[in-house]
């Protein structure tokens, strides 16, 4: 197995609209495909996780609606799931139309199980003569039971998933920092253009988002009234601002996602992109330096998980960043690295996902800002070390640390925000 590839497959593909939202719609059009008659009822059940991510996102081509709920039913009545994660460029102004009647004659639900816990979706969508559930379990993708009328028709383990999923992952969480440098160095010629396509995506993002005037036009502002600089920090928070900013607002466009998040493919790229032009580091050493931030993404996804109560955008994409930045300019220098590690953590390490929305770009700067000046901290030798809070005495042991904290001293703050949230939507 190709540990590399595999990643950039499972982890690294284009995604249109918010992540969550988007595989509430694939599992919705799994199961409506397999209808003879039109959808006339459809139940969505999800996780807290995937409910907090999806309740006040825009969804692509809805007209501004927002959530799961006009997701998956868009999803259902779109039925082409081999579009997986640009399910949602099937929509068109009758779907939509569709899609609100039934919600409006509530025939069309959503739940919060708030006794699950990682991704989970549960989708049960009726003709009124047959009916058909599907669910998908862990990742965005990744089916694992598909029933018609009482017939099972597909079933896996949610833990085991498929055999290349778990072993792909067991082996990554086994791994150390120095281990993934030594896989960049493998990338070839099909992995250089795919990681490239990447960029392109998130840059074309980032140039239609600075056209609505939300967090990257007022950054953009600041720069060109002289309140900010025109530097490498400015430059950079306005490309990834902008870019979350579009895809929030829900924009016809997919971007790169890494780690199962387009948030985090936003940050993952861009941040060491733009940082070695700045910097005129050879094309192939920055792209190299790409491949290095989405493994320490997806790395740190091993112990955090794809939904957790802390912000992945701005801590596991933000560290993928800043390590891809030091590789730049000083190749495999592990203690660079650790410092780099140990310095956004230290920085970033208790900030809150509270679901995806317009709100994300404002962490999405945060993410930029610390990645680019942990990085340069660390590339001078300095940094937080383990005689400070939580931080360990190796970058794999803080990451561990951070998700400790994560899983259990934050256990029941995703809890309180979902309370919060299906309180407001009451």
């Amino acid at each position: 197995m190709n540990l590399l590839k595999t990643i950039l497959d499972q982890e690294v593909y284009l995604a249109l609209g918010c992540t969550e939202p988007t595989a509430v719609a694939y599992a919705a059009s799994i199961a409506a495909n397999r209808l003879s008659g039109s959808l006339e009822r459809i139940a969505i059940s999800v996780d807290p996780g995937v409910y907090k991510n999806g309740l006040a996102v825009t969804v692509p081509n809805t007209d501004g609606e927002r959530g799961n709920l006009i997701a998956g039913v868009l999803g259902g009545l779109i039925r082409r799931p081999e579009l997986k994660m640009q399910i949602l460029d099937g929509g068109s102004p009758e779907l939509i139309e569709r899609a609100k009647e039934l919600i409006i004659a509530k025939k069309a639900t959503i739940t919060c199980d708030t006794e699950r816990r990682g991704l989970y979706i549960v989708v049960s969508v009726s003709d009124g003569v047959s009916t058909v559930n599907a669910t998908i379990a862990d990742n965005h993708t990744n089916l694992i039971f598909l029933e018609q009328d009482g017939e099972v028709l597909f079933s896996a383990d949610p833990i085991e998933e498929s055999l290349q999923e778990f072993d792909y992952k067991s082996i990554l969480k086994k791994m150390q920092i120095a281990d993934l440098v030594d896989l960049v160095e493998q990338i070839d010629e099909d992995d250089y253009a795919y990681l490239l396509e990447g960029v392109r995506y998130n840059q074309e993002m980032s140039v239609r988002g600075l056209e609505i005037k939300k967090v990257g036009y007022y950054l953009d502002d600041l720069k060109e009234k002289g309140y900010l600089q025109h530097d490498v920090f400015s430059s950079s928070k306005i490309l990834t601002a902008a870019a979350a900013d579009g895809r929030m607002d829900g924009l016809n466009l997919p971007v790169m996602s890494s780690g199962g998040s387009g948030n985090q493919g936003i940050v993952a790229i861009l941040v060491p992109y733009n940082v070695g032009l700045w910097f005129k580091i050879d094309e192939r050493k920055i792209v190299k330096s790409i491949a290095l931030s989405h493994l320490v993404n997806s790395y740190i996804k091993c112990y955090t998980g794809s939904l957790s109560p802390i912000c992945g955008c701005s801590i596991s994409a933000g560290v993928g960043a800043a390590v891809a930045m030091v590789y730049q300019q000083a190749g495999k220098n592990i203690e660079q690295m650790t410092l780099a590690v140990n310095n956004l953590i230290s920085d970033l390490g208790g900030m809150l996902c509270d679901g995806a929305k317009g709100g994300c770009a404002l962490k999405v700067v945060s993410s930029t800002d610390s990645a680019i000046r942990s990085a340069y901290m660390a590339l001078n030798n300095h940094g937080i070390t383990s005689i400070e809070g939580f931080i360990g005495r190796t970058a794999e042991e803080t990451i561990q640390n951070l998700s400790r904290i994560s899983k259990i001293g934050m256990a029941g703050v995703d809890d309180t925000m979902i309370q919060i949230m299906l309180e407001k939507n009451s």
